[in-house]
């Protein structure tokens, strides 16, 4: 089989080296341009061109993909995994087996760009990956195999992401060869079950502590490792601490604190950590990054502060 592959984060990169290793002709790659990124603003190339031209294989980085000719290549497939851009219907039609894409959620729910960290967000007890045919309308194409994996109680985005990555490495491969074989079963989606998945924002990762204590933590597990959770800090002018670990807690009984009063130490499972005061039950911060420094033990940043008994976090309501 002739595939040509359409991918562009670290996503894309367990489905990619699943074509390579299984005998699949990978006849072309095509990236998203290498762009502007970090604090330096240093030109950057995506991970499927880094892991492409590792193994030899030549890219190619259209601005816009619509511009893009993949005849000559003469492919069976396209496959499409996180590449970032709509493909024509004329390029589609190419290929005699059509396109699938590998989507991170169990469609219809959580179409669009942030499938994992929305599942996480909103506390849903499970998530999954799904094989589907590229469509005009984003992520509404016919299901043609789907993965479905608990989300345990600690996971955070980043477990969720390899996980689901692998699993649609496999899937892929899967789909591919029901198709050639003739055998693949395509399910419309529910409309009645379409839910969507905006990008995550900045403002998103502002934690604010009258919420529960569970959906805190949701937030702190989800949004790293970006915008990653943050909060202000009583002695921090201007500047507001990261979060990138915490753990919930049942409140203490006979305290009568407010949502972001800090209560002093606590222990966890996960160990020690500085006790918050939330809408519900407490959040202890066990790992934080104050502006301009690395990430550390909330241990180590406390050593030499004074916080006061009734110190506060967050925005003065």
């Amino acid at each position: 089989m002739r595939v040509v592959f359409f991918g562009t984060s670290e996503f894309s990169l367990p489905s990619l080296e699943a074509l390579f290793s299984t005998g699949i002709d990978v006849v072309a790659v095509f990236t998203q341009p290498d762009r502007l990124a970090g604090r330096g603003q240093k030109l950057t190339s995506p991970p499927v061109k880094v892991h492409t031209l590792d193994r030899g294989f030549q890219v190619l980085q259209p601005e816009r993909v619509r511009s893009a000719d993949i005849a000559p290549f003469s492919p069976d497939a396209v496959v499409v995994v996180a590449y970032g851009q709509y493909l024509s219907e004329k390029l589609l039609n190419i290929p005699r087996l059509g396109g699938v894409n590998i989507h991170p959620s169990l469609l219809p729910r959580w179409r669009g760009a942030a499938p994992i960290q929305r599942a996480l967000l909103a506390g849903d007890r499970k998530t999954g990956v799904c094989a589907m045919r590229v469509a005009k309308e984003m992520d509404a194409g016919a299901i043609l195999g789907r993965v479905v994996l608990p989300i345990g109680y600690r996971d955070s985005f980043e477990d969720l992401h390899g996980k689901l990555a692998d699993a649609g490495a496999g899937l892929l491969i899967e789909t591919l060869k029901f198709l050639e074989r003739g055998e693949a079963i395509e399910t419309e989606q529910e409309p009645a079950f379409i839910t969507y998945a905006g990008k995550v924002t900045k403002e998103e990762a502002r934690l604010d502590w009258t919420m529960e204590s569970d959906e805190l933590d949701r937030r702190v597990r989800g949004l790293r490792p970006w915008p990653v959770a943050e909060t202000a800090w009583p002695d921090i002018n201007g500047g507001a601490v990261r979060i990138w670990r915490a753990f919930p807690l049942d409140s203490e009984p006979g305290h009568g604190a407010v949502p972001g009063q800090i209560l002093g130490e606590a222990e966890t499972p996960e160990g020690r950590g500085l006790r918050v005061r939330c809408g519900t039950g407490d959040l202890a911060l066990l790992e934080v990054q104050p502006p301009g420094k690395k990430r550390m033990a909330v241990m180590e940043f406390l050593r030499g502060r004074l916080l006061f008994s009734n110190a506060m976090l967050g925005e003065p309501k």
